[in-house]
Order: structure tokens, then C-alpha cells, then sequence
């Protein structure tokens, strides 16, 4: 079996030498950052305290974003420029995207679904490079200096095009990489450690658009994933779906659908603790919705999806040779398992109550700040640990007849490399073509593709005699690459498995390079608004000097004064910053003269009718 060793042997570095990396829940619903401070994993806070950041971006015709929670109260006020959730589109075809009933407008485009938007049509990794850069800037703040990485979190069920979105969008916001990490295995890692536990224990993961289960052994610091499973299209949003289609049936316009969305989300969080929960709004036709919803409800409608939750953690435990009785514990993590209905359902299949100790909304972050801590070098004495983590889908070839034949079966432990013979199909065939797919499906049709290249340069034979040998070597972050090599004469080809939904090269190296133009046309909008704050301030200063003491000026000055106060006010709306900052000086030095006179007039007047020794 292969190890993942992620610590490295030698002590820890002095404090002023700590390098700073973090670690990164790219949720859902809700992103975090945490870091390791005094030897503590913690999450890093905002300037108003709050931990979480909405994962929502808002786009304006100006050309400016915003994101976290302002754009999350104001979704159903633009619901076409408001993205929420957009993790869900991570890696997704058109077809899978709209499957999810999201109230967008999606365009079909060469590489993954695009949102349009008033800022033109853009990417899931765009739009997730917001959320990330600001966390990063959040950290930096923090911390107070740079971050030499990241270890960004991803779900265990995640595959090889949703990975290299996610690695894509974190470039574009700035981080350096330094693992993908599963959200199971990170929240593992921090319940792991922080209660010193040991055993088999389960992992069930049910954030807002993706569901995760992994089964892992806990055993003296090391953590070994046996076995993982999941649904990345099953998650809190699909709970809101439910009661957003029970209230109210039949087609909404975006806005009416997103504040019916923001309604039910809002219900299903309050059935945590009520026995009810009432729903008020009014669409935009005037009706109005007042519909009240129980528990008892709300828990028949959802049994179907926490069905299907439940049908992946007993195939977990299958492909681990596991009963629900060999599990020590369930941890819980994910907004989702505050849900009442949801741990009575996990307990019930355990036999154990799950563990719910630790912040689900945190654990995660939490347990990718440990893992990054030590990626960079901050081990302290005596912590030694291993991740043994798993690839969550098999990886195969396309051979004749459209079939799958797997070359990695899925739970391999990673990093791995495995290699199987091919030969050929014709007599005199000097070429091969070679479809990479991922799936556990039998028939290409029904798994998903991944690339395709060409082994060329096969000495020509009869067919079945060339010997090709295909080599699959895994990485740790789940990333993939092929080789093929024919045996006698060596002729080799390779690729580097860029997903067919992912982003190329060329666009990623475009994005940046937008990036870089837009943060200097930010600085100079920043350096004009700087220099219009500095005029109107003058402006208005100089005007109350005038009204009280303009008599201090003589016809001739007061006319300089005057011509320069109105090139002042004139050049406030300019959209030059040098126009600006002239017209700010020459106002400046017109009024050098009838300040020191005011300052001189205000002596005297203090001064009138004192004697010396009062002044002393």
C-alpha cells in the first residue's frame, strides 16, 4: 500500500521563521479559513468577527463585485447576477447543471457551464476564485504577512474535472496550492486529533450541495481512508428544493424562485428546534405565500434524499468489508447534519450516537489548517502523523465495443501508479487511441470521459502482437496522468489528464493577466476617489472661510480665489486623478495667503482685552 507521508522529519522553526499557510473549506453554502496559531487550528474571523463567508458573489453593470453576505441578503433582488452555490457547477457539462433547476440563465460553452451575468459570461472557477481571494485576503490580514499555500478542501466524491477546477479557480484568487485535500478526511484529521481517537470511524459529510461518506481507521496517528462514497449533487440546497415545491408548484420567474429558495432554507434551519415553521412573501404576480410547515412535514418529504445518503454509507462499509457495528463513531460535518431528522437517521443505521463535539461548519477548515501547517514545515517536536487517503471513482480505458476496462479500481490509497497491456486491434496498425474515463459504470457511454491522445509510431504486425503498455499514476491530490509506451521499439506518448471540463491552459493564463489589468484600473479608481474626497474637502473648507472671513482679501486676490475654487469644483467629477490633484494645488496655493491672515485675525481676537501676565 502506498504512503502518504505529510510531515517532514526535523524541528520546528523558530517563530519570526514560521511559514504561514492555511487551510480552506471552499463551501457550498459557506467558505472558511483556518490557520494554525500557538499550536491551535482556528478559523479566522472577518473584521466584524464573523467566521463564515457566504459563498456568494454579486456582479454589477459597473463592473463591481461583491461578496459574502451582502450579496446573500440581496439574491432575489437580482437573482441572474447574484450566484450562490456555485460550487455545485464546479466541473459540470449544461446538461447537469440545468438538471439542477438553478435560477440562472446557463450558456452552453466549449469547457464547463458558464452563469451569464451583466460582467459577461462567466465560469464556476471564476466565480470561485472570488470567494477564495477573499479569504486569502482575509488570512493575510490576520496573519499579517503572506501565505506561502493553501490546502483547499474538496469532496471525497469530487472527480478528476470538479479537482482541477477547484486547483484552477484557487491560481486565479492567488493561492498557491499545496494539497486538495477531502473534506472527510480534513474533518477526520481534526476530531482525530483533537480527541486522541482510535478505531474505525465513519464520516458523514452533507453540506449545502454535496454529500460525502468515508470510512477511516484511526490508528496511533495515522489516518487511513478505507473506503469513500457520496453524491455531488445531493445536499441542503435539495432539501430547500423540497419545501420550496411543496408551497408552491408549478414555474417561477428567478427572483420569485430565489426568495422562495431563501424562504424554505430559512424554514428547514428554524424545524431544527420548532415543531413548525411558517413561510411569507409575495411573488411578483401578487400572490401571496403563507403556508405553515411542520417537522412531521418536513421529515416525510426528505426521507427520499436522507434515503440516498444512507444507501452510500452502507455501500462504504461494503467496499470496506464493514458492518455499522465495527464503526467506533460517525462523525458528523456539513450545515445539513444540524438537521434533527438526519442524525436520528445516521444513529439508527450506526447504532451509535454521531459525534457532533466539534463545529460541523468548522471541522473541516480545521482539519485542512493542521495539514497545511505541516505541508509548510511547521512541525513542532514529536507530532509525526500519515494520511493514507483514497481516489474516490475508478479510472479506466475505453476498449473495443465501447467498454470500460479499469486500471485503478476506485478506493486505491493514493498516491498511486498501476499499468496493463494492450495490444492492437488490426494487422499493420502503427496507431493507437487511447480515451481515459473515470466512472464505475461498464460501458463508456455511461462514465465520464477525461482525455484523449494518440500513441503513434507502432512498428506495424499482425494484430495481437504489439505489446502497449498503459501506465495510470495518480497524484495526491487525486490528478492523473497516462502513459503509453509500446514495449520493443519505446515509443512513448503521455498526457496530463486535463478534464474535458476544466479550464486549458491559455484561458487560465488569460484570466490572470485580466486579473493583473483589473487590479491596476482598481488602484487608479482608487488614487481618483482619494484625490475627488481631498477637492470636495478643500472646497467646502475654503467656501466657509469665504462666507466669514472673505473681507481679509482684496478685490484682485479675491478674484484669484474665486476662479481657482470653481476649477476646484469643476475638476471634482473629472475622470483624470492629475486633473484632480492640479486643480486641488492650485486652490491650495491661491488661499496660502488668507489662511495665515485667518490664523492671525483668530490670535488677535483671542488676544483682545488681556493682560500679559493672564496670557503667561
Amino acid at each position: 500500500m502506498a504512503l502518504l507521508q505529510i510531515s517532514e522529519p526535523g524541528e520546528s522553526p523558530a517563530p519570526h521563521q514560521r511559514k504561514l499557510a492555511v487551510g480552506i473549506d471552499l463551501g457550498t453554502t459557506n467558505s472558511l479559513v483556518a490557520a494554525v496559531r500557538s499550536s491551535v487550528a482556528e478559523v479566522l474571523p472577518d473584521a466584524q468577527g464573523h467566521a463564515l463567508l457566504p459563498s456568494a458573489v454579486r456582479y454589477f453593470p459597473d463592473g463591481k463585485v461583491t461578496t459574502g453576505r451582502e450579496p446573500l441578503g440581496q439574491q432575489a433582488l437580482d437573482p441572474l447576477n447574484t450566484v450562490v452555490s456555485v460550487k455545485r457547477f464546479m466541473g459540470r457539462s449544461l446538461e447537469e447543471a440545468r438538471a439542477m433547476r438553478a435560477p440562472y440563465e446557463f450558456v452552453d460553452a466549449p469547457g464547463m457551464v458558464r452563469i451569464r451575468t451583466v460582467q459577461g459570461d462567466l465560469s464556476p472557477v471564476e466565480v470561485s476564485a472570488q470567494v477564495l481571494a477573499v479569504l486569502r485576503q482575509r488570512a493575510e490580514d490576520v496573519l499579517g504577512d503572506d501565505l506561502v499555500g493553501a490546502v483547499i478542501t474538496v469532496p471525497a466524491y469530487f472527480d478528476d474535472a470538479q479537482r482541477q477546477a477547484t486547483r484552477d479557480a484557487a491560481r486565479l484568487a492567488g493561492l498557491n496550492v499545496l494539497r486538495l485535500l477531502n473534506e472527510p478526511t480534513a474533518a477526520a484529521i481534526a476530531y482525530g486529533l483533537d480527541n486522541a481517537a482510535e478505531g474505525v470511524y465513519a464520516v458523514y459529510d452533507l453540506g449545502g450541495g454535496t454529500f460525502d461518506i468515508s470510512i477511516l481507521r484511526l490508528t496511533q496517528g495515522v489516518f487511513e481512508v478505507i473506503s469513500t462514497g457520496g453524491d455531488t449533487a445531493l445536499g441542503g440546497d435539495d432539501f430547500d428544493s423540497l419545501i420550496a415545491d411543496h408551497v408552491v408548484a408549478g414555474e417561477l420567474t428567478p427572483s420569485d424562485r430565489r426568495g422562495l429558495l431563501m424562504a424554505a432554507r430559512a424554514a428547514r434551519e428554524a424545524l431544527s428546534d420548532a415543531n413548525e415553521a411558517r413561510l411569507q412573501l409575495t411573488l411578483s404576480d401578487g400572490r401571496a405565500v403563507d403556508a405553515v410547515l411542520t417537522r412531521a412535514e418536513f421529515e416525510a418529504l426528505a426521507q427520499p434524499l436522507i434515503g440516498r445518503t444512507l444507501d452510500c454509507a452502507r455501500r462504504a462499509l461494503r467496499d470496506a468489508s464493514l458492518t455499522p457495528a465495527d464503526v467506533r463513531g460517525v462523525v458528523m460535518v456539513g450545515g445539513a447534519t444540524r438537521m434533527p431528522v438526519v442524525r436520528e437517521a445516521v444513529g439508527q443505521l450506526f447504532g451509535t450516537q454521531p459525534l457532533t463535539d466539534l463545529d460541523p461548519d468548522q471541522v473541516v477548515a480545521l482539519g485542512a489548517a493542521l495539514q497545511a501547517n505541516l505541508l509548510a514545515g511547521n512541525r513542532a517536536p514529536g507530532e509525526d502523523w500519515l494520511l493514507l487517503d483514497v481516489i474516490p471513482l475508478s479510472l479506466g480505458l475505453e476498449t473495443m465495443g465501447g467498454l470500460v476496462e479499469r486500471i485503478i479500481p476506485r478506493n486505491s490509497t493514493i498516491p498511486v501508479a498501476r499499468a496493463q497491456e494492450f495490444t492492437t486491434f488490426k494487422d499493420g496498425q502503427t496507431a493507437m487511441s487511447i480515451h481515459v474515463v473515470q466512472g464505475e459504470r461498464d460501458l463508456v457511454a455511461d462514465s465520464r470521459s477525461l482525455a484523449r491522445f494518440e500513441l503513434r509510431g507502432i512498428p506495424p504486425m499482425v494484430a495481437g502482437a504489439a505489446r502497449i503498455r498503459v501506465t495510470f499514476q495518480v497524484d495526491a491530490d487525486g490528478l492523473l496522468s497516462v502513459t503509453a509506451r509500446e514495449q520493443s521499439k519505446g515509443v512513448e506518448a503521455m498526457v496530463s489528464v486535463k478534464p474535458s471540463y476544466g479550464l486549458s491552459d491559455d484561458e487560465i493564463a488569460q484570466m490572470l493577466a485580466d486579473s493583473v489589468a483589473q487590479a491596476d484600473t482598481d488602484a487608479k479608481a482608487r488614487m481618483l476617489r482619494e484625490q475627488q474626497v481631498d477637492a470636495r474637502q478643500l472646497v467646502e473648507s475654503v467656501q466657509a472661510a469665504l462666507a466669514v472671513d472673505g473681507d481679509l482679501l482684496d478685490a484682485d486676490e479675491r478674484k484669484r480665489v474665486d476662479e481657482c475654487l470653481q476649477a476646484a469644483i469643476a475638476a471634482q467629477d473629472a475622470p483624470d486623478a492629475d486633473t484632480v490633484k492640479d486643480a486641488v494645488q492650485a486652490l491650495s496655493a491661491a488661499t496660502d495667503d488668507f489662511a495665515a491672515r485667518r490664523m492671525d485675525r483668530s490670535i488677535r481676537a483671542a488676544l483682545a482685552g488681556r493682560k500679559l501676565d493672564e496670557i503667561a
